[in-house]
């Protein structure tokens, strides 16, 4: 099995935002929190959600 390739990455703050194409064909849309010991990442199916996502996020 081919391994994630993310395209149109983009950095807001310290969350990084990327889309790729999961095994079924499907574009997705991740978002992981790049600080310390933070942990935050999840899937959307839409940009502007994971968008929202990234810009909301606060750590804890």
């Amino acid at each position: 099995m081919r391994p994630n390739r993310f395209y149109d990455v983009t950095r807001i703050g310290p969350v990084q935002v990327g889309t790729f194409n999961n095994g079924r064909g499907q574009t997705k849309h991740s978002v992981a929190c790049t600080a310390p010991k933070c942990g935050f990442s999840t899937e959307y199916g839409d940009r502007s959600a994971a968008e929202l996502a990234a810009r909301t996020h606060r750590c804890v």
